[in-house]
């Protein structure tokens, strides 16, 4: 599996939006709406065929059958980084590898984007969220859409207190990627250094 996008969840999307935008000074683009999950984003490319996703509830969608999608549904607070994408090509094949409570496949759509996504009945990925949430994309891939803005992701730090577990479990999945570094910490969190045209910048 490859590292494919970052998530920044807020109470709304101009929250979301406004939290990435003051933290690395550039602007993100419009994205759409998930009509499966009633949610919505806004998108900045990343160098590497990597993009970043502002993500939020959107008020105006009809509340779906099922848990939203990145622990939505309890979210609260500050805006912040909240989740770490890998894809595979085969997700199926993927999830035979990694630990229970990954989800189960999903067929989504955005436009003329579509892709799966392995959900958790309860919205909530292992180790608190920070087990990366697992998709197969099929045709295009959005950062091919974007414009690139000259950010680049420098390194991605994950810390969790069972952060040697979380790392071994990403490890047995076929995972390896040096610009992602597991870290003890005292609660979960992600951290993002990128590269902007302002220089070196920190996102969380």
């Amino acid at each position: 599996m490859f590292l494919d996008h970052l998530a920044v969840s807020g109470e709304t999307l101009e929250m979301a939006v406004a939290h990435v935008e003051e933290a690395l000074g550039v602007a993100l683009q419009p994205g759409g709406k998930h009509v499966h999950f009633g949610t919505h984003n806004a998108l900045l490319a990343l160098s590497d065929g990597l993009y970043l996703e502002a993500i939020a509830i959107d008020p105006a969608a009809r509340p779906p059958q099922s848990a939203r999608w990145f622990d939505l549904d309890r979210f609260s607070g500050a805006p912040r980084l909240g989740n770490w994408i890998c894809r595979s090509e085969d997700l199926a094949q993927l999830l035979v590898k990694v630990p229970p409570g990954a989800g189960d496949p999903v067929d989504l759509q955005r436009g003329d984007l579509r892709w799966q996504m392995a959900v958790p009945a309860t919205g909530i990925l292992p180790f608190d969220n920070l087990f990366p949430a697992l998709m197969q994309w099929q045709g295009r891939h959005p950062a091919a859409q974007l414009k690139q803005q000259g950010c680049r992701l420098e390194m991605l730090h994950v810390g969790h207190p069972l952060y040697s577990d979380l790392a071994d479990a990403i490890a047995r999945a076929g995972f390896a990627d040096e610009r992602v570094r597991f870290e003890t910490a005292s609660e979960p969190r992600l951290r993002a250094e990128i590269m902007t045209p302002h220089g070196l910048r920190l996102l969380a």
